[in-house]
């Protein structure tokens, strides 16, 4: 049988340096922050379409490589890359339909790489969802302003989570 100590445990608070820092006087307000960060962004704005136009093209590239219907390392990649990127930058510059489209597709890619079927359908829907979404009036949208088009995008991606899981060719 196992004695029970009666010993109480100390709690005691580590002092990061980050913590010291946080705390150290100077520095900007959250709102001059905040501010700063936005006109940053919007400094970008204008380099960011070109950037969306040419992250478009690469992904289109990369699936056409695929037109054959086989799977291939190098183009999933690439297009996984090119997918992501619009995925992580969309919102911040006021592409919300970019991000869930391209969310979406990564989800897509990424059950391919894990060995789901490749569907070359499912993904030409997606790009072509994402060069419509670039244009006017689709590019100023959100998400929830297109529900039959966003609800299509999600069954799409749920069927991918529906299929049996196959060798990929």
């Amino acid at each position: 049988m196992v004695k029970k100590a009666n010993v109480e445990a100390r709690i005691f608070s580590v002092e990061t340096s980050f913590a010291q820092g946080a705390r150290r006087p100077g520095g900007v307000s959250r709102e001059q922050a905040l501010g700063q960060a936005q006109r940053n962004i919007d400094e970008l704005k204008p380099d960011f379409d070109n950037w969306l136009d040419q992250t478009l093209e690469q992904l289109r590239s990369a699936i056409q490589e695929s037109e054959g219907g086989s799977f291939s390392h190098s183009w999933h990649k690439r297009a996984y890359d090119c997918c992501s990127q619009l995925r992580d930058v969309g919102t911040t510059m006021d592409f919300a339909l970019i991000t869930f489209i391209a969310n979406n597709l990564c989800k897509i890619l990424q059950a391919i790489d894990a060995g789901k079927a490749y569907d070359k359908a499912m993904i030409t829907c997606h790009v072509d969802a994402l060069f419509l979404a670039r244009t006017e009036p689709f590019c100023k949208l959100s998400p929830d302003q297109l529900p039959e088009m966003t609800d299509g995008l999600r069954r799409v991606v749920e069927l991918v989570g529906d299929l049996q899981s196959q060798p990929v060719k």
